[in-house]
């Protein structure tokens, strides 16, 4: 049988580490090895186990399972949307690769909580509480290379391959879809990460975002049972499961523009000097830098109340649960665009004016500060901005809302 967590051999930490068991000491953990980690890639395996020592790996998981996610007090205990991206955005701040990898855990349970039956919600949804399981993706929904194939009982063989699968490596279970080309339909499903013929590559290295656990998965004839399949529908419910991703995405941008202006002004305070004709004493007086950094703060700010109003309007709209129509769907859509928009132009541009404040010094590579930037960069590849800029024109012009889409 195949290890779906093989090979190890990149791994970048080794397997003992402290114990963390809050937010607050989570991200100062995470932040004193964010720039070694950057530049080694690979797979954070102790890091991602202080994730789940600081009980994060149930956030969405709904309370009725064990969970955190619902109830009326808000918080760890209660938490609802708004809550559930405070803590990826939080993250994102020091380790953009690691809130993916929260933030892709929140989906995968999302996916099993919209798409699975009873019976399945109640399996793998008090499975991920009671073994605390990592979730990983290979749904991929542009990537059409897996085939799935019926079996007379109700089930399918898969035979292919999958890319971009984030959180797969090191992983417990992971979400799929394959294509049945003979009913010509899309097939989803939960398979253990372990499963015979399933082998995770270790072929991600991109500029960043390394450390996602990103690669290909391939299917060597893998059996998915009858009653893995899930039957996903397009009642508006739902089809709140792409905004949901999508607002992963979105405080992704804004913790990765927060955090680059932490950086630079942790930076410039203690190492930057007054240019030769700034006729200052203090770098901190010199007026473009102080525009300079008022413009990035004013970026900042206006990308955390988007992502925010967007969060709250996903949060009206999931407590409407099956009772929720077209129509208020496509507006929290709407609005999730809009603060994606806003999210990925503040994310790129305060990561690079981090550089403009703090100088050429602060290029120096054991800093990795680019890795601000590198990893919105390739983030912001997820899906073209100029579709989402139209859509939102759209409805400035002519009060048009958006379709329902794989990313609207």
């Amino acid at each position: 049988m195949n290890d779906a967590r093989q090979p190890a051999e990149r791994e970048t930490q080794p397997h003992a580490y402290a114990p963390v068991q809050d937010l607050t000491s989570l991200i100062t953990a995470l932040r004193e090895t964010a720039a070694e980690r950057d530049r080694a890639g690979g797979h954070a395996a102790r890091e991602k186990q202080w994730i789940a020592d600081a009980g994060l790996l149930t956030l969405a998981v709904p309370h009725e399972f064990g969970g955190a996610f619902g109830g009326a007090s808000g918080g760890l205990d209660g938490a609802h949307w708004y809550d559930v991206y405070q803590t990826i955005r939080a993250i994102a701040t020091v380790d953009s690769a690691l809130a993916h990898l929260l933030g892709f855990q929140c989906l995968q349970i999302v996916s099993v909580d919209v798409w699975g039956n009873a019976e399945q919600r109640a399996r793998y949804l008090n499975g991920t509480v009671r073994e605390q399981w990592w979730w990983g993706n290979a749904v991929n929904p542009l990537d059409t290379r897996l085939v799935a194939t019926a079996t007379t009982d109700g089930g399918y063989r898969l035979h292919g391959a999958k890319g971009f699968c984030s959180g797969t490596r090191g992983s417990q279970m992971m979400t799929v879809s394959g294509h049945d080309a003979a009913a010509g339909k899309s097939v989803y499903g939960v398979v253990p990460t372990t499963r015979e013929g399933i082998t995770v590559h270790d072929d991600w290295d991109p500029i960043g975002q390394r450390q996602t656990d990103s690669g290909t998965v391939s299917f060597d004839n893998v059996r998915l049972e009858p009653h893995e399949v899930m039957h996903r529908s397009d009642v508006p419910r739902v089809t709140l499961r792409t905004l949901v991703s999508q607002l992963v995405l979105t405080n992704l941008f804004v913790g990765i523009a927060q955090g680059a202006l932490d950086e630079a002004r942790r930076y410039f305070t203690q190492y930057t000097r007054p240019w030769i004709t700034s006729g200052v004493a203090r770098a901190a007086d010199d007026p473009y830098q102080l525009q300079r950094f008022g413009e990035m703060r004013l970026k900042t700010i206006g990308a955390e109340a988007m992502a925010d109003r967007a969060a709250r309007a996903l949060d009206d709209a999931w407590n409407k649960g099956f009772a929720l129509d077209a129509q208020q769907r496509a507006h929290v859509a709407l609005a999730t665009s809009e603060a994606k928009v806003f999210a990925h132009r503040a994310a790129l541009d305060v990561s690079e004016a981090l550089f403009d404040a703090c100088g050429a010094r602060a290029t120096g590579a054991p800093l990795a500060l680019d890795r601000f930037w590198r990893n919105a960069r390739v983030h912001t590849l997820h899906d073209p901005l100029d579709y989402r800029v139209r859509d939102i024109g759209r409805y400035a012009l002519e009060g048009t809302l958006p379709d329902v889409s794989l990313y609207t």
